[in-house]
């Protein structure tokens, strides 16, 4: 930044001495003038050229130069300074429209749509670098505008995707027992507990969707407390013991049993259960996951650690969107709503904190960085 302002310095430093410098020769001028017609050397070379063009005597041609030019000598004097003055100002305006002119020019490349940056002269090198961050900055707008765009048809597709998915199941199931309403009590009770059990998932579904829409335009407000770290998280290993057993996984919980966070706990507890369930759910059997605390000045940051496939950089960088899964064969019927985690981050970014993922040699981490206070 302070390159820049230095920058400008030099651009304003370059007018100044334009400015002056024209001041400067003005005065010049005027002076020389002053000297020649004021003190009548310009006279002697008036009468001088009158006698050798006008083959006058000398008497001759100082009376014409007495008569006609010393005479209105006043008058030429202010005509020549103002005519002077006029010309200066007219080689200074044009040298200053020349960088209106530049600046125009720069304008113009910028509503371009093309990589070619945009060039001024070295003394407009702060101008320039403010063009070229305009331009970088609406083609990244445009970019993200696109991306946006692209996000909403995936995400309506998905969600219809994930709809249909139960509500097919829903549909097929009721239309067994509309058309055979005699069927045995036993087959009727089955196919009303799949039917309900899909509905069930459904309004799951509707939920999380319109929670993480509600999150995402800031509706939810925060009832932050002082919060046990250590003992939430023994609460969640315990809720999550079964799924943890059904693959002989165990959770470590490396970090002061004394651990606090200033934050929703209910809401908290919610972004800690999902990575814990992305946790068991992509991590190698008989594997440890690691639950660390560090606490700095003002923040805290929890890290969840686990054995598994390395995630591809392509796949990890959309962890955190909605209704992404990492595995595609995982799908809606079977796995999750592919919201969990991008509800997370909607979380801790209501929080002021952050959340990333990382994967490198078969190992997957998730951080989470939350402020104290």
């Amino acid at each position: 930044m302070k390159n820049k302002q230095d920058d400008f310095a030099i651009f304003q430093r370059k007018i100044a001495i334009r400015f002056f410098s024209s001041a400067l020769l003005s005065v010049a001028i005027v002076i020389a003038l002053y000297f020649f017609i004021w003190k009548e050397r310009f006279g002697d070379w008036i009468v001088s050229i009158l006698e050798l063009v006008g083959k006058m005597e000398h008497e001759e041609a100082f009376y014409i130069y007495h008569y006609n030019f010393r005479g209105y000598k006043e008058i030429f004097f202010v005509v020549a300074i103002v005519a002077i003055f006029l010309i200066l100002l007219l080689l200074l305006f044009r040298w200053l429209t020349k960088y209106f002119r530049e600046i125009n020019l720069g304008i113009d490349n910028l509503l371009a749509e093309d990589e070619k940056k945009i060039r001024l002269s070295p003394e407009m090198l702060p101008f320039e670098y403010k063009l070229n961050t305009v331009k970088q900055k609406l083609k990244e707008q445009k970019e993200a505008t696109a991306l946006a765009e692209q996000r909403k048809d995936e995400l309506v597709m998905y969600l219809a995707h994930d709809i249909r998915t139960p509500l097919t199941s829903v549909i097929g199931y009721l239309s067994l027992l509309e058309e055979e309403p005699n069927k045995a009590d036993q087959e009727q009770a089955k196919n009303i507990h799949i039917a309900l059990d899909k509905a069930y998932r459904l309004d799951k579904m509707v939920n999380e969707f319109f929670e993480i829409t509600r999150y995402h335009s800031k509706q939810i407000k925060l009832k932050k407390q002082s919060v046990d770290l250590y003992y939430m998280l023994i609460q969640l290993r315990d809720e999550f013991l079964p799924s943890f057993s059904l693959r002989n996984n165990t959770v470590s919980l490396d970090f002061d049993e004394n651990t606090t966070i200033y934050a929703d706990p209910e809401k908290i507890a919610r972004v800690f259960g999902n990575i814990l369930k992305n946790a068991v759910a992509y991590s190698y059997p008989h594997t440890k996951i690691t639950v660390s605390a560090i606490q700095a000045e003002n923040h805290i940051v929890i890290t969840f650690q686990n054995k598994g496939k390395t995630i591809p950089a392509e796949k990890l960088s959309s962890i955190f969107d909605k209704f992404y899964r990492l595995d595609e064969a995982r799908i809606s019927d079977t796995g999750g709503t592919g919201l969990g985690l991008a509800i997370a981050k909607e979380i801790i970014l209501l929080h002021g904190g952050t959340i990333e993922a990382h994967s490198e040699n078969e190992t997957v981490t998730f951080t989470v960085k939350l402020p104290i206070s």
